[in-house]
């Protein structure tokens, strides 16, 4: 797993060194005049709030997941902790797809679930390089294991709502003015640099490192 992950955070480096533009596919073209989604767990009674942009597809966010459920765990009743989207389709296929299953589930109540079983690492191992016309009979395997009206989740799949929501998320990325790349993290607004959530000597992110960042985050709301 620590070369795996290492290999990953090499291969992210890379690929984002230089300059990335974002290309949309021509699904994801409408210019989306709703509001950013709103998917928020957690209490947050000291009324910090960390929020991730992720990719479904990508696999730093895959190995991210463990470390962020036990953050979750950690600070469930002091954090607010929030998803958006951010598919970076031009290098991940499906990515836009896994946003739409995660939304399409969100409008039947069950959007952490779906998030959690699409970052599941066996499962994302089979939808994520899927090959065929899109991964959708994947999805939908997962929409039933939910319990969902999977008639209503396929139409909610290709919806120009589903769509929008996730136009809107990307569009809320683009006017925090960092550079597009999954996972990024802000807490209470402020872009935090992944290096600071990953443990210098093993090179992976670990729950002491982000909560450096989110107990920091506390106290200086506790002062205010």
């Amino acid at each position: 797993m620590d070369r795996r992950f290492i290999g990953i955070l090499v291969g992210l480096v890379v690929i984002f060194g230089a300059i990335f533009l974002f290309t949309q596919k021509s699904d994801n073209s409408s210019g989306g005049s709703n509001n950013a989604t709103n998917h928020v767990t957690g209490q947050g009674k000291s009324g910090v709030t960390l929020v991730e942009y992720g990719d479904y597809e990508c696999p730093v966010c895959e190995a991210y997941q463990p470390t962020i459920q036990a953050v979750q765990k950690k600070y469930n009743k002091q954090v607010f902790f929030q998803f958006r989207n951010l598919p970076l389709s031009s290098i991940h296929p499906n990515a836009l797809a896994g946003a739409r299953a995660a939304e399409a589930a969100g409008l039947q109540n069950k959007f952490w679930q779906m998030h959690d079983l699409l970052y599941s690492p066996n499962n994302w191992a089979s939808w994520s390089p899927a090959t065929d016309t899109n991964p959708q009979k994947y999805f939908d395997a997962y929409a039933k294991q939910l319990g969902l009206d999977t008639v209503v989740f396929d139409k909610d799949f290709a919806s120009s709502q589903v769509n929008d929501s996730i136009n809107a998320d990307i569009a809320a990325f683009q006017k925090t003015g960092q550079q597009q790349a999954t996972p990024s993290y802000f807490v209470d607004g402020t872009y935090v640099d992944n290096a600071k959530l990953i443990d210098p000597t093993t090179q992976q992110p670990t729950v002491a490192q982000f909560s450096k960042v989110i107990q920091a985050a506390i106290d200086a709301k506790a002062k205010q």
